[in-house]
């Protein structure tokens, strides 16, 4: 992707709009990506609070950093780093009823938020007249997919007991986790109150990685409406999604560059503000994310005597 960038593009554009960075919105996007943990922990907490187990941010938040990396080192369309959450709850004295309840109601509304972003913006984009036929069959199986995660999990826990047949016993781990995903209050589940407030709030964290975008764009002198960066950040994330390349390495980058360029942005401008974006929401948390897993995956110490 980066020679075909270099390609078409000059380095001394590169390095011109690497040099003139405006540092109050590099800021400015830092906040909006803080703010995007801020938004998933209080998804979190809502649901907590509605099962009877309220939990302060200050124990959430870190646990959104770790679900970021678990997500994006093991691509399951968010399952690893609801599963991660799920355990880590349960650690912190969280019923696992409770904790699992969490996860069903997290992976539905994420996935339901998901889905309203991806429809908004190919909305957004036909309006625009941009989009085509061939961007309409990548959504449509988008759509599959979407309906097919949280749909099955719900079916396990539907048929639960049923699974647990021989072969699955001897998966480490699985019957455990079949047993605590058939006994997740389903109430929660189907609590539209609970949904209203769960739903907006991981569509929040769409909004803020858009937001991100843009302002990194704004920093590096460009002016796009802020629909551009959103609409280009939605549909590179579908495309790393149905990608088969792990982590979405190079496919986010070059569906986003290739969609910020189609709607105005210059390419060079597409590409350094993409790989600034990637930073902030890849790489610069993979670091404490990596701690913070491991401290949850790992085995509990005991107190001394």
């Amino acid at each position: 992707m980066v020679l075909v960038v270099v390609h078409f593009g000059t380095l001394e554009e590169f390095a011109r709009l690497v040099v003139a960075i405006q540092p109050a919105w590099f800021l400015l996007a830092l906040a909006a990506q803080a703010g995007t943990y801020v938004s998933a922990s209080l998804s979190w907490a809502q649901t907590l609070r509605r099962a009877g187990h309220p939990r302060p941010l200050s124990l959430l938040v870190p646990l959104g950093i770790a679900k970021l990396f678990t997500d994006q080192v093991v691509p399951s369309g968010g399952v690893s780093g609801a599963v991660l959450v799920t355990r880590a709850l349960t650690r912190r004295g969280v019923p696992a009823n409770a904790a699992m309840a969490v996860l069903l109601v997290g992976l539905v509304s994420y996935f339901a938020a998901y889905l309203l972003a991806v429809m908004t913006s190919l909305l957004i984009l036909w309006l625009h007249h941009r989009a085509n036929a061939a961007l309409f069959s990548v959504v449509g199986i988008f759509i599959v997919i979407v309906v097919a995660i949280p749909s099955g999990v719900l079916w396990m826990k539907a048929r639960g007991p049923r699974l647990l047949t021989s072969w699955v016993k001897r998966l480490p781990g699985a019957a455990q986790l079949l047993r605590a995903i058939s006994d997740a209050p389903t109430d929660l589940v189907r609590d539209p109150r609970l949904l209203a407030q769960t739903v907006p709030l991981e569509l929040a964290v769409f909004a803020l990685d858009a937001l991100t975008l843009w302002l990194v764009i704004r920093g590096l002198g460009q002016d796009p409406p802020l629909w551009v960066a959103a609409v280009s950040f939605i549909m590179a994330s579908v495309a790393a999604t149905l990608g088969p390349i792990p982590l979405g390495l190079g496919t986010f980058e070059a569906a986003n560059v290739g969609m910020l360029h189609m709607l105005g942005t210059t390419i060079e401008a597409g590409l350094t503000a993409t790989l600034i974006l990637r930073g902030l929401t890849f790489w610069l948390p993979m670091l404490p994310g990596l701690y913070l897993a491991r401290r949850e995956i790992g085995p509990r110490r005991r107190s001394a005597p």
